[in-house]
C-alpha cells in the first residue's frame, strides 16, 4: 500500500499555502520515485536531466533526492543504508526514524519503468506551484505598488517571469535521433525548392544579397554594422519593408497562419521616431526625397503619389516600437508579445548600443553589458525561431586607415558581438569618403578624383565578414542617397568570391 499524507508524513508547514487550499502536490508520486531510485540507482538517470530537488513539495524529499543525486553522480551507491548517515537522525516522520522511513520507501517503490512518468508528474506540479507564486506576487505588487511604479513595468516583469518559466518548464531536451534532425533539414530544403527564388530563408528583396546568404535564416542573429552615414539604417529599413511587402499568409491545420512568402516584421527604432521611419519608407517607395516631403516642397502630383504609397503601406504587417532607452529584457518581452498576438517573422533592432542591459549585474562595464545584450538576442532568435537583424556601430579606428572598408575587429565592444552573431554584414560606401576628399577643381588630382567619384557614384558594398552557413565576400548594391534606397545593380559582375566558412 502506498504511503499517504495522513498516515506517514507531516507535510510542509501550513504557511506554505493558504489554509483553505493546499498547493498542488502528489506525495505518493514523490515517495514512489524516491523508492525506485533507492532500489535501483538507474532510475535516477531517467529523471536526472529535468528533475531537481526544488521540484519536490516535501522538504525531506528534497533532501533525500539531493543527497542521493550527489552519491550517484560520484559513482557511489545510494541505498537506505548509505543515505541515512547524511540525513538528520532525530527527525520523527509519523512515528518512524529516517532510517525506517527510507527502508519503507524502498520496500514500496514503483518500478524503474514508471520512474520517468512519476518524475514528470512531480515536475508539472512544481510548475503549477511556480505559476501560483507568480500570480500571488502579481496580486500583492498590484495592491502595494508605490505611486511611481508604473503598471507597465509590472506587466513586463510578469511576462519575463512567465517566459522564463516556459523556457525552463519542459523536459523534452537532450539528445535526439539523428534522423529527426535529418527530417527537419530535408523539410527546409523542400520548402526552399518550392519558395520563390529557391531560398531556404526569408528573401531580403535584394537578389545579389540573397544569392550569397540564401535569404534570412530562422534563428539567426544578423549583425548589420557601419560607420555613421554609410546607410545601415536605410538598408535595414529597405529589407524590413521588402519582407513585409512580400507577406503571403498560409493557413495551417491548427487554424493559425504562417508566412508562405515574406513575413510579419517587428522594428525597434531606438534612434528615430516612428514618424521619421515612416517618412523614410514613404520617400523610398515614392521616389520623392524625404527632405522635400518635410519642407513641403512637393507638387500636387507628388502628393497624389505619396497618398497612394500611404494606402499601400497601411496594410503592411509592419510594427514599430519607437521607445528610447529600452532594456534588453523589455525588447524580449515585447517581441514575445508581438509573436503571440500578431505573429513575427523578422525582428529589426536599430541599434545595439542604444539598448540597456537588465541591470542585474550591478556596476559592470559596457563590454559586459553588450555581452549580455547580444547573448540575449541570440537566445531570443532561437526561442522565437525568427531572424534578428541588429544594427551596430563601428569604432573610429576605421577612419584612421587608408582603406576604410570595415572588418570584424572594428565592431565596438566587438568580442561578444562577433562571437554571438551568425552573420556579420558591413555597409560601405566609397562615395561618402571620396566626397570629403575633393581636391581643388582644375587640377590633375581633381580629374583623377572625378573619375574615381564617377565609378563610386550610386554604389554601395555589403561586406559579409562572417557567415556560419555560407561564404564570406562582397556584394555590390545600387544606392540612391536622395531617397535612401538600396537596390540591385544592373550588371552581374558584383561578387568577389571568398569561400572561407
Amino acid at each position: 500500500m502506498a504511503l499517504t499524507d495522513s498516515n506517514v508524513l507531516k507535510l510542509a508547514p501550513d504557511n506554505a499555502a493558504p489554509a483553505y487550499r493546499s498547493a498542488p502536490h502528489n506525495i505518493e508520486a514523490e515517495q514512489g520515485l524516491l523508492g525506485a531510485i533507492l532500489v535501483n540507482n538507474d532510475a535516477f538517470y531517467r529523471v536526472s536531466d529535468f528533475l531537481e530537488p526544488k521540484h519536490f513539495f516535501e522538504p525531506l524529499h528534497q533532501t533525500v533526492f539531493e543527497t542521493a543525486s550527489s552519491l550517484i553522480r560520484m559513482g557511489k551507491v545510494a541505498t537506505p543504508v548509505t543515505l541515512k548517515t547524511f540525513l538528520p537522525a532525530d527527525v520523527d516522520i509519523g512515528g518512524m526514524t529516517v532510517g525506517q522511513y527510507l527502508a519503507r520507501l524502498a520496500a514500496e517503490a514503483t518500478t524503474i519503468i514508471n520512474a520517468q512518468d512519476y518524475g514528470r508528474t512531480i515536475y508539472d506540479l512544481s510548475l503549477r506551484r511556480d505559476l501560483i507564486g507568480i500570480g500571488e506576487d502579481m496580486v500583492n505588487v498590484a495592491y502595494d505598488a508605490p505611486v511611481d511604479f508604473a503598471p507597465r513595468n509590472q506587466i513586463e516583469d510578469a511576462e519575463r517571469r512567465l517566459y522564463e518559466l516556459a523556457e525552463s518548464g519542459r523536459y523534452d531536451g537532450g539528445f535526439q535521433k539523428f534522423s529527426q534532425a535529418l527530417t527537419v533539414a530535408l523539410d527546409m530544403a523542400a520548402k526552399a525548392f518550392q519558395r520563390d527564388g529557391k531560398l531556404s530563408g526569408i528573401s531580403t528583396g535584394l537578389r545579389d544579397l540573397d544569392a550569397k546568404m540564401g535569404g534570412l535564416q530562422h534563428s539567426d542573429l544578423i549583425i548589420l554594422a557601419g560607420r555613421p552615414g554609410m546607410g545601415k539604417t536605410s538598408l535595414a529599413t529597405n529589407i524590413a519593408y521588402n519582407v513585409a511587402q512580400a507577406y503571403v499568409p498560409e493557413l495551417q491545420p491548427d487554424g493559425t497562419y504562417k508566412a508562405a512568402q515574406g513575413g510579419v516584421v517587428g522594428f525597434f527604432s531606438c534612434e528615430m521616431s516612428g514618424e521619421q521611419l515612416a517618412t523614410r519608407i514613404v520617400a523610398e517607395r515614392s521616389g520623392i526625397p524625404s527632405s522635400m516631403i518635410r519642407r513641403g516642397g512637393i507638387t500636387e502630383a507628388d502628393f497624389e503619389k505619396l497618398r497612394e504609397c500611404s494606402i499601400e503601406l497601411q496594410s503592411l504587417p509592419f510594427y514599430v516600437d519607437e521607445t528610447g532607452g529600452i532594456s534588453i529584457s523589455q525588447v524580449m518581452a515585447r517581441a514575445r508579445r508581438l509573436k503571440r498576438q500578431k505573429g513575427l517573422d523578422l525582428l529589426v533592432i536599430d541599434y545595439i548600443q542604444l539598448l540597456a542591459g537588465s541591470g542585474k549585474r550591478g556596476n559592470d562595464n559596457r563590454v559586459q553589458e553588450i555581452t549580455e545584450i547580444t547573448t540575449s538576442l541570440k537566445a531570443l532568435a532561437k526561442e522565437l525561431s525568427v531572424p534578428i537583424i541588429a544594427l551596430s556601430q563601428l569604432s573610429r579606428q576605421v577612419e584612421n586607415r587608408e582603406d576604410k572598408r570595415p572588418q570584424l575587429s572594428d565592431l565596438r565592444e566587438s568580442g561578444s558581438i562577433e562571437q554571438d552573431a551568425d552573420v556579420v554584414l558591413f555597409v560601405f560606401r566609397g562615395e561618402y569618403y571620396l566626397a570629403a576628399k575633393e581636391p581643388r577643381p582644375g587640377t590633375e588630382e581633381h580629374q583623377k578624383w572625378q573619375m574615381e567619384m564617377d565609378m563610386a557614384l550610386g554604389k554601395a558594398e555589403v561586406i559579409i565578414g562572417k557567415q556560419r552557413h555560407g561564404p564570406t565576400g562582397t556584394v555590390e548594391l545600387h544606392f540612391d542617397a536622395s531617397v535612401t534606397r538600396f537596390g540591385d545593380l544592373a550588371h552581374d559582375g558584383m561578387v568577389q568570391q571568398n569561400h572561407d566558412y
